[in-house]
């Protein structure tokens, strides 16, 4: 079956797999999100323990997806993950470390060897729900603002600044999506809150917060999506593979491609009418509206990063070693075997769900946490 179809049509296939797998990372954000709320929200030790616990119930799955998410970015377009990670290394290596924290601290937090006490683990999970979500925004925006680096004639990459990828942070348009993610994050971690816990004084910090941040996330998303619609764009010559930058790109690719353009718009009022149903009624599953339209909005933007002729990584140093969903990806044969092992993704899903409403069939309360183990 997978062996019949094109270089090409391979190619665009695994595209919008990393972009799903992608986009369900940052939905899945909501548990970095949280983990920036424990000492505004959570009070008391005990608050704070049934804001760990309930997100610690959904960690590993934000944890897996980024693994898989790296993975299968690695197999389909190896160039790139060669050339950002051996690139922008102190930007990945944050990340990486970001998370490598957080995995420590829902281990450690209340072991009985725990010298450095819970509130240190706290803190490393408030550190990883700040820099993880902002730096991965900020990475992202470099798909279209694009990064230094030139290939020469080996691939061999070659990076035009010491900062290594943390001159990322120096650009408004890069700094406008990394706190939209961030801010996002937050917004759908507090959804999580009211969906998944039972206990006033919390549900109530919960709601103020909820206002406090969807006003600047509001904010840097249009800001971000203003900006990204004015820009000039990496354009691809489907003839010669030339790059060029194109007046306006990122808005012709919206225009040109009409079935993006109504996955964005529907992923923006879903993700609006979550937070608006949360904020004016008395309701609280505004998680299962923002959630997936978190989902639809992200893979539109990587739609529009890597679709209709356009450089999804591009070098803002040299335009022609920019890469393209062409000339970045692996040979027709890897992509073939890949596709193949892909079949097994649907089960995949189906045993997170089951998984997740296994653990989420009650709201965490105050007297489950005297009751039962806990992190």
């Amino acid at each position: 079956m997978f062996g019949n179809l094109s270089h090409l049509a391979l190619q665009q296939y695994w595209y919008v797999i990393v972009a799903l797998l992608g986009s369900l990372l940052v939905f899945l954000f909501f548990v970095q999100g949280g983990q920036t709320f424990l000492f505004s929200i959570g009070k008391s030790e005990n608050e704070r323990t049934i804001l760990v616990n309930v997100l610690g119930r959904k960690w590993e799955f934000t944890f897996t997806t980024l693994v898989t998410f790296g993975g299968a970015f690695f197999a389909s377009f190896p160039l790139f993950y060669a050339t950002s990670f051996g690139g922008a290394y102190w930007v990945w290596i944050i990340i990486l470390f970001a998370f490598v924290i957080q995995a420590v601290s829902y281990e450690f937090r209340t072991k009985a060897s725990n010298f450095l006490g819970k509130k240190t683990y706290e803190t490393f999970l408030f550190v990883n729900g700040m820099a993880g979500t902002f730096l991965i925004g900020v990475a992202v925006a470099t798909f279209f603002s694009g990064s230094q680096f030139a290939l020469d004639e080996m691939n061999s990459v070659t990076w035009q600044t010491r900062a290594r990828g943390l001159e990322a942070v120096f650009s408004v348009f890069n700094l406008s999506l990394g706190f939209t993610v961030f801010f996002l994050a937050r917004v759908l971690g507090l959804l999580y809150f009211l969906n998944n816990i039972d206990n006033n004084n919390i549900i109530q910090r919960t709601k103020k917060q909820l206002l406090y941040n969807v006003i600047p996330f509001v904010l840097f998303f249009l800001l971000f999506t203003v900006l990204l619609m004015l820009r000039d764009g990496y354009a691809v010559n489907p003839d010669t593979g030339e790059v060029f930058m194109e007046p306006y790109k990122y808005f012709n690719n919206l225009v040109q491609m009409p079935l993006v353009l109504v996955i964005f718009l529907g992923g923006v009022m879903m993700v609006l009418g979550g937070i608006l149903t949360s904020l004016l009624r008395d309701y609280s599953n505004g998680i299962w509206f923002a959630g997936p339209g978190t989902v639809l909005v992200v893979f539109s933007l990587f739609m529009l990063a890597g679709f209709n002729n356009t450089a999804f990584y591009p070098s803002a140093y040299d335009l022609q070693s920019s890469l393209t969903i062409q000339n970045a990806s692996s040979s027709h044969y890897t992509l073939v075997s890949m596709s193949y092992v892909s079949m097994f993704v649907p089960f995949i899903f189906a045993y997170i769900w089951f998984a997740w409403r296994s653990l989420n069939r009650k709201k965490v309360t105050e007297e489950e946490m005297k009751e039962d183990a806990h992190y």
